[in-house]
């Protein structure tokens, strides 16, 4: 009898680990995309995500195209996160105005309104805001602990 109640607790604590690691994973993330890149692998998965309404929580460190993300209906940031934003480029590294309006399009206006007024999307050199003041300054939502 003990060894039986033994196993159906393991048995509950193995069902209920596996239930918390698959809602984590539900939750989208910007891990492994932070370094930025090419707008043709972020467009997809911003699509994705607000077709879905899936949640999607930016940490860590994200800059340049990874910025994209914030164009996300059901975006959160995590305190901790580093967002890093610059000009478009092309492929040869020349600032791009219809690239930079493509990453700019994805931001609210606050943060619009701070970029532009700051002149900190005119060139290649990364201007960088903590997620704290992204949720703070900005209005973004903070991500729901884990």
């Amino acid at each position: 009898m003990a060894r039986r109640m033994t196993f159906k607790l393991i048995t509950a604590a193995i069902g209920t680990v596996l239930l918390a690691v698959t809602a984590a994973q539900a939750a989208g993330s910007s891990r492994g995309h932070g370094a930025g890149g090419r707008f043709i692998n972020y467009d997809p998965i911003v699509a994705h995500y607000n077709q879905s309404g899936e949640l999607f929580r930016i940490e860590g460190p994200c800059q340049s195209a990874c910025t994209l993300f914030l164009g996300i209906r059901n975006v959160c940031i995590e305190r901790s996160a580093v967002l890093r934003f610059h000009a478009g480029t092309n492929r040869s590294g020349v600032v791009n105005r219809r690239d930079t309006n493509h990453m700019v399009a994805a931001y609210n206006g606050a943060l619009r309104h701070y970029l532009s007024e700051g002149h900190h999307m005119d060139t290649r050199e990364f201007y960088a805001i903590s997620g704290k003041d992204m949720i703070q300054k900005f209005g973004y939502r903070e991500c729901p602990k884990r």
